[in-house]
């Protein structure tokens, strides 16, 4: 019987490691920014595996015409292959963020992989527009123990999400509004995605769309949206 408890144990130890493992807003294996206080009137919109052609050149029109500024976090590959979009990202003010070169799941490199892919990425976007944030986020949210403490050696803040709208299996926006609306309640960080990890070119056209029927709304709402380290400059202990 002891031993039967002991396997039990073991068993649900496991299972939640593997939970926390992936959960944007787990805590056991390193902390990291996911949203700010709640009843925060602060929305930020974060957009993963850009730069994209052509959906993340629509995505900034979009973003321009509500004058809000958002933050990307950019596979190291692709800005090589897209450089003249990271440009434009950054000429339009927006916050340009690592999420690796290739896109692993991180949870299952060695801590010398890891390295390789977040200097890569970071070597891409500064030879493309200089300067940039010290902002990252792992591909998946995928994280084990000892990886966010890579990435903070490398000068690096970890940043994750509270509300994810889907959008990479989205058949519509209003698939993507019915995921993220009902989860809103002011500090919020949302993950969409501007590009798909698997090959440039994903269509993101839902997305786009969605973003503006997002902006539209909780603007006229009295919201404001901010970019990561804007939101990250007012957060509380609480919020970590």
């Amino acid at each position: 019987m002891i031993g039967l408890a002991i396997a039990a144990v073991a068993a649900i130890g496991a299972s939640a490691a593997g939970y926390q493992s992936m959960a944007p807003e787990g805590q056991w294996f390193g902390r990291a920014f996911s949203h700010a206080s709640h009843g925060s009137r602060q929305i930020a919109l974060t957009f993963d595996d850009g730069p994209n052609d052509p959906h993340t050149l629509k995505l900034l029109d979009i973003l321009s015409k509500h004058n809000v500024h958002a933050t990307f976090f950019l596979i190291g590959r692709y800005v090589r292959e897209r450089p003249y979009i990271v440009a434009e990202i950054a000429k339009q003010g927006h916050i340009i963020g690592n999420h690796t070169f290739t896109h692993p799941l991180l949870t299952f490199q060695p801590g010398s992989r890891i390295r390789e892919e977040i200097v890569q990425c970071g070597n891409a976007i500064s030879e493309t527009v200089g300067e940039h944030s010290n902002l990252f986020r792992p591909p998946w949210g995928g994280r084990r123990p000892g990886v966010f403490g890579i990435v903070r050696q490398l000068g690096l803040e970890p940043v994750m999400w509270n509300i994810t709208g889907y959008d990479w299996k989205a058949p519509s926006p209003e698939f993507i509004e019915q995921k993220v609306t009902p989860k809103i309640q002011g500090g919020d960080v949302i993950l969409l995605h501007d590009g798909g990890h698997a090959s440039p070119g994903a269509d993101r056209s839902a997305t786009v769309a969605a973003v503006d029927r997002l902006l539209t709304r909780y603007l006229a709402e009295d919201h404001e949206f901010v970019t990561i380290p804007e939101m990250m400059s007012l957060r509380k202990p609480s919020s970590m």
